[in-house]
C-alpha cells in the first residue's frame, strides 16, 4: 500500500492507468474510495491518481487533529512525488480547499481545474453575505436529514433512488466517523482567496453544481454559488445537474463523467 510520509501524519494513494494525469481530490464525507466511478471510466485513457486526505483513513490522524491549512501542501507533495509537470485538478466539495489554492500556487502546473459542488476558500463579500445568511438554515436541514435517515450530502433523492449506492455512500462516509467534523467543517468555512486571484491564474475551469444541492461549501445555497460564479468567472465552463444533489460525482457519475470527458478533451494544447 502506497503512503507518503509527511511528517506528523501518512498519505495514502492510489495511481490506475496511464497517460496524462488526473488527481482527484475527495469530499468530507469521502476517501479515495469514493471516486470508483471516475477511475473505472477514465483510467483506460489517462493516469487516475486518488488519495485520502489527512484523517481520513487509510490516511492516518496527525496527533493534532486534521488542519486543512495543511491541504494543499498535501496535494503538492504527491504532484512532487509523482514527478507531474502538469495536472488536471477535479475536486469535490472539501477537496477544493486544496485544489484553488494549489492552482493560485502554481498555475503553471495545472492544466484544468473541475471543481463540483464547492467554493472552496475563495473570499468574496457576496459569498460571505449568503453565507452568513445559509449557515443557520443549513445546519436544520443536516438534522432533518439525519432524522430522516439520510445523508444530506448524498440526499434524499439518491437514498430513494438508488439504495445501494446510498448505503456504499454511508458506509465510505462512516470511516472517518472519529474525525470530529463539524469542526473541521467550519475551519474550511474561512475564506482566504479572494476570487480575483484564482481568475487572474488564466487556467480553464468547469463548474459543476447539483440542481438540488443545499450545500455547496462553505455553506451557501445553489442559486446564488452559480450566480457568483458566473459573474466572477465569466470564461468559465459552468453545469448545473438537474435531480442530483451535492454529490453529482457519484450519484449521477455517467453524467459527470461525460461532462468531465468533453471539457478535458476541448482543453487547449500546451506548447
Amino acid at each position: 500500500m502506497p503512503f507518503l510520509d509527511r511528517g506528523d501524519c501518512r498519505i495514502y494513494y492510489e495511481t490506475a492507468g496511464s497517460g496524462a494525469a488526473i488527481l482527484f481530490l475527495h469530499g468530507l464525507g469521502g476517501s479515495h474510495i469514493s471516486w470508483w466511478q471516475q477511475v473505472a471510466h477514465f483510467s483506460p485513457r489517462y493516469c487516475c491518481i486518488t488519495f485520502a486526505h489527512r484523517g481520513f483513513p487509510p490516511s492516518t490522524t496527525p496527533n493534532g487533529g486534521v488542519d486543512p491549512d495543511r491541504f494543499a501542501g498535501d496535494l503538492e507533495a504527491i504532484i512532487d512525488l509523482l514527478d507531474l509537470e502538469d495536472v488536471r485538478l477535479v475536486a469535490q466539495s472539501m477537496g477544493g480547499v486544496a485544489a484553488i489554492e494549489y492552482t493560485v500556487r502554481f498555475p503553471h502546473r495545472v492544466v484544468a481545474l473541475v471543481l463540483s459542488g464547492t467554493l472552496g476558500p475563495l473570499a468574496h463579500p457576496d459569498l460571505q453575505r449568503a453565507l452568513a445568511a445559509g449557515r443557520a438554515q443549513l445546519a436544520e436541514r443536516r438534522d432533518e436529514a439525519r432524522a430522516a435517515g439520510f445523508n444530506l450530502a448524498a440526499g434524499a433523492r439518491l437514498a430513494r433512488e438508488q439504495p445501494a449506492l446510498d448505503v456504499l455512500y454511508r458506509g465510505i462516509d462512516a470511516m472517518s466517523s472519529h474525525l470530529d467534523k463539524a469542526t473541521l467543517r467550519d475551519a474550511l468555512a474561512v475564506p482566504s482567496i479572494p476570487t480575483g486571484d484564482l481568475n487572474r491564474t488564466g487556467v480553464p475551469m468547469l463548474w459543476i453544481f447539483g440542481g438540488e444541492d443545499p450545500q455547496v461549501m462553505p455553506g451557501i445555497a445553489t442559486p446564488d454559488a452559480v450566480r457568483l460564479v458566473m459573474s466572477e468567472f465569466p470564461g468559465s465552463r459552468i453545469e448545473v445537474v438537474p435531480d442530483a444533489g451535492h454529490s453529482v460525482y457519484f450519484e449521477r457519475a455517467s453524467v459527470f463523467n461525460a461532462l468531465l470527458d468533453d471539457f478535458l478533451l476541448a482543453l487547449p494544447k500546451r506548447r
